[in-house]
């Protein structure tokens, strides 16, 4: 859905160009800081006694899941968790 007026969508496109391309990776970053704590904060609120770990696989899930077929992902959750328990030799 797109409600914001042609007019008003230009003027902020313009706004954003104004800005360096290192400010511009600065927002983009801050952005994505800013909605990790969001899903962060969400996982902690379904599950106050969450692990790390059950926090990187949530964090995965929301952010990528949906880009990988059931097996990929299943690949990936059982790498993340491996990486939380590290073989020792």
């Amino acid at each position: 859905m797109n409600d914001t007026p042609p007019e008003i969508d230009e003027r902020y496109r313009a706004m954003l160009l104004q800005r360096t391309g290192e400010e511009r990776l600065i927002m983009g970053c801050a952005m994505r800081d800013t909605a990790r704590a969001m899903v962060e904060a969400s996982l902690r609120q379904q599950d106050r006694n969450a692990t790390v770990e059950t926090i990187r696989k949530g964090v995965f899930l929301r952010f990528y899941g949906h880009e990988f077929d059931r097996e990929t992902c299943a690949k990936i959750l059982a790498a993340i968790e491996s990486s939380a328990h590290p073989v020792v030799k």
